[in-house]
């Protein structure tokens, strides 16, 4: 399988709850992000990318969970190895470009909501774990 790489992030509001995003044509609810373009760097990617789709300027101080990978569900047949970073943002979000929808998500408890394979089974599990106080993926005052 061929593999798409992108840059994600893991934006918490007060209660601790993760932004989830949804594209338009799709029902399937992934991390916030994107692919980068030639010369960025996974910041630059990540800056990039949340102030195209949802409106929002990163924040200095993103801290890197790490790298997941799993099927891509945008892309049949491939697979997706995204590297992610708790990120606080500056703004409110909003759907802009192919983003359509947003919901907030208990990492511990994400529901019934169709979420993506490498965010439910993987990134959500690592932010559950995380202490309260780690929270510098919130939104902006």
């Amino acid at each position: 399988m061929a593999l798409i790489r992108t840059v994600a992030a893991v934006i918490r509001d007060a209660r601790g709850f993760v932004l989830l995003v949804r594209k338009r044509g799709s029902t399937i609810f992934i991390q916030p992000g994107g692919k980068r373009e030639p010369g960025e760097d996974s910041l630059a990617t990540l800056a990039r990318e949340l102030g195209e789709e949802i409106g929002v300027a990163l924040r200095p101080g993103a801290v890197r969970l790490g790298e997941f990978e799993d099927v891509a569900v945008n892309e049949p047949g491939r697979r997706v190895r995204a590297e992610v970073f708790l990120a606080g943002v500056d703004g409110t979000p909003a759907p802009r470009a192919e983003i359509v929808e947003l919901a907030w998500v208990d990492p511990a408890a994400p529901g019934g909501l169709d979420i993506a394979p490498l965010s439910r089974g993987q990134i959500l599990p690592v932010v559950a774990a995380l202490p309260a106080a780690t929270n510098d993926g919130r939104i902006g005052d």
